[in-house]
């Protein structure tokens, strides 16, 4: 079964028609040729698929994409206002990336694990659950971090990246 939608994708209104069971990944690459979010494992283990939905991390491949209509979608190309991003630049800066495939992945969730942190969420590292102030140091960034994989393993150069612009 078909339904159309409407989804506001980096800033930009679209309507489209979808199967009801096309994930958000699947209609942002297949019928949008956004190609920011990658297809990486489809199965919601690598991260590769990280969006801001309506400003918080999901990974397209396990969202359907019925389940958004009117949804605020933000891909690693959205978050450019005609300059990079402080996360670009930090990683570009850093050499945070190898191959680049899962790059706008950790990028785009790097930016919603600012936002997180940024109102008092805690994580599994956090020593303390009730601060209002999170202190993002390295193991910090690095579980919040944990579901976006690299297999080239460039963490050592992703950590400190995001860590540059969570101390500016």
């Amino acid at each position: 079964m078909d339904l159309e939608i409407e989804l506001r994708v980096d800033g930009s209104e679209h309507r489209l028609t979808v199967d009801t069971r096309t994930t958000l990944l699947d209609a942002l690459r297949e019928q949008l040729g956004n190609t920011s979010p990658k297809k990486g494992c489809d199965h919601g283990q690598c991260g590769a698929c990280t969006l801001l939905l309506d400003g918080r991390r999901i990974l397209g491949c396990l969202a359907l994409a019925v389940a958004h209509q009117g949804a605020d979608i933000v891909t690693a190309a959205g978050l450019t206002n005609g300059e990079l991003h402080p996360l670009q630049q930090s990683f570009i800066a850093h050499d945070a990336f190898q191959c680049g495939y899962c790059t706008p992945g950790q990028i785009v969730s790097a930016a919603g694990m600012l936002q997180e942190a940024g109102e008092g969420w805690p994580s599994a590292a956090s020593k303390d659950l009730g601060a209002t102030d999170v202190v993002l140091d390295d193991e910090e960034i690095a579980e919040r971090m944990s579901g976006n994989l690299c297999r080239c393993a460039a963490y050592a150069n992703i950590v400190p990246a995001i860590a540059e612009v969570a101390h500016r």
